[in-house]
């Protein structure tokens, strides 16, 4: 049984991209899974002064020991101008100030939704770019367009071939861990 993290690149409440992360580890139920809400973990905007004058936060350290103690890391990436969420860029820029490989050798499955036709593919492409440079490997990636209408509230993602992309993917992900 491993251990697998699971979060949102998002500080939204009513994030898309943690309802599609909810919906891929509701297939890992053989695994240990600790999914996190970021909505719950607000940061402020990293800056150097800041980080002199105030340290670390004891969330910030928790999570950089969530990831150390993962198998795998399971993320979704929201997409704002094309870009990840200056949320989510300024997750990464803590993370790495504590320990600029905070990744080390996890296997990441990494995805993203958007209401978009696009899937925040943008985002994604960003994100995979820059998830090694911190020690991670990105094994899978999965793009979700149009969220309202392929998944939404939903307990299944309606369009077959997507359906069955994300399967494949989870599981590849599930074999490298």
């Amino acid at each position: 049984m491993a251990k697998i993290l699971a979060f949102a690149g998002s500080n939204s409440s009513r994030s898309i991209n943690y309802k599609l992360v909810k919906h891929t580890v509701s297939a890992m139920a053989d695994h240990e899974v600790r999914l996190l809400n970021m909505a719950n973990f607000p940061f402020p905007m990293y800056s150097e002064d800041y980080e002199r004058e105030n340290g670390y936060s004891n969330s910030l350290v928790e999570l950089k020991n969530d990831m150390a103690g993962a198998d795998g890391i399971v993320i979704s990436v929201n997409e704002h101008n094309g870009n990840p969420s200056a949320y989510f860029k300024n997750l990464l820029d803590w993370l790495s100030r504590l320990d600029r490989n905070f990744l080390e050798g996890k296997p990441i499955l990494l995805m993203a939704t958007s209401n978009g036709k696009r899937g925040a593919i943008g985002s994604l492409e960003v994100v995979r770019n820059m998830l090694p440079r911190f020690g991670g490997e990105v094994v899978e990636t999965f793009s979700l367009p149009s969220f309202s209408v392929n998944l939404g509230d939903g307990d299944a993602i309606v369009d077959a071939d997507l359906a069955e992309a994300h399967k494949a993917a989870v599981q590849n992900f599930l074999r490298k861990i």
